[in-house]
């Protein structure tokens, strides 16, 4: 009787023990699935959305699984211009800012679209993101600021030849942004419209070509109408993928670390993605359609850049009335342009 009591007693301690030993670990803490919404406006084949994809399935892996991210391409979310609010309010959680589409709203960042020849969109895109990482400039402050990346330098693709400065005088070239005062410093007639008007626009003979960065040989099959292509690099656009604050605020911390971690790496990986593309795209463009590639002799080269100062004028200006000092930005857009070029030099 007695051994069966000290039995029991014995066997009632030792669950005792475990349920306080079990009691002092902590708990497992599960990653809270989320779900998000990103908006982006150009067609899917386009490399703001194929960096998109690339983003959202690399967050879904980097937390097991716990973010799911539903992408809306091709403006069926949001489009450009409406972008911005749409993340303000809510409507999309996340959405891809294409910067030149707000004049006067981004005077800090957007000194990376002005004339000043980057070389590669790998160098202009890392040159934005610590642009952006060393001013923390106040118009984002109401937007959780994910990546950064721009396009290629852009360049003129035309139906007739343009070799030369006075080839381009009077000629309708399509552009959008700063490009149109570019357009028309190179002599040329500047017509502002949508890249997704643009193919009707050159069927029609409304222009005779368009300035843009040269993947758009391929992706918008360009190449088939555009045979002559001549290089100019002329400036690049920026872009910014924004998140609505309160949901970023709303995210575990986990996960927001995720996030913060991809920022460098995804306007690194964007930018080389978007120069390798642009290589395949003029091979391809080569092969199907036999394209003419020309070059500006380095006179006309700096006949653009001494004309493009006003429009850096101009800038510097709005950025000192927004408070920047606008010798000191620009000289650091020079800084990090040299410093990246050293490190990814042009292929």
């Amino acid at each position: 009787m007695k051994k069966t009591l000290v039995a029991v007693t014995l066997a009632i301690l030792a669950l005792g023990l475990a349920a306080c030993s079990g009691a002092d670990k902590p708990a497992e803490q599960k990653t809270e699935a989320v779900t998000l919404s990103y908006a982006n406006f150009p067609p899917k084949i386009t490399f703001p959305c194929v960096q998109m994809e690339r983003w959202a399935k690399e967050v879904n892996a980097r937390t097991d699984g716990a973010v799911t991210v539903n992408t809306f391409p091709g403006s069926t979310l949001l489009g450009a211009k409406n972008m911005l609010r749409g993340v303000q309010e809510g409507q999309a959680d996340i959405g891809c800012l294409s910067l030149a589409y707000y004049p006067g709203v981004f005077p800090c960042t957007i000194a990376t679209n002005l004339p000043v020849g980057f070389s590669s969109a790998t160098v202009a895109s890392l040159t934005l993101w610590d642009l952006f990482q060393k001013y923390k400039p106040a118009e984002f402050k109401n937007l959780k600021v994910l990546t950064m990346f721009t396009s290629a330098p852009s360049n003129v693709m035309s139906k007739e030849p343009l070799k030369s400065l006075d080839d381009m005088r009077g000629v309708e070239l399509r552009g959008s942004g700063s490009l149109l005062r570019m357009i028309e410093i190179m002599g040329a007639q500047p017509v502002g419209m949508p890249m997704s008007q643009t193919p009707e626009a050159l069927q029609k003979g409304v222009v005779k070509g368009l300035v843009s960065s040269l993947e758009v040989l391929k992706d918008f099959n360009f190449a088939e109408i555009c045979r002559h292509e001549t290089i100019t690099n002329l400036p690049v656009y920026p872009f910014a993928v924004v998140m609505n604050l309160d949901k970023w605020n709303s995210l575990p911390e986990s996960t927001q670390k995720v996030l913060e971690d991809l920022g460098r790496e995804q306007a690194l990986w964007t930018g080389q993605y978007m120069d390798k593309h642009i290589h395949e795209a003029i091979e391809w463009s080569k092969e199907k359609y036999g394209i003419n590639i020309y070059e500006l002799t380095e006179a006309e080269q700096a006949k653009i850049r001494s004309k493009g100062q006003g429009i850096i004028a101009d800038w510097k200006t709005e950025a000192a009335k927004a408070g920047y000092d606008a010798n000191t930005v620009l000289g650091d857009v020079m800084k990090l342009k040299a410093k990246y070029e050293a490190e990814y030099p042009a292929q």
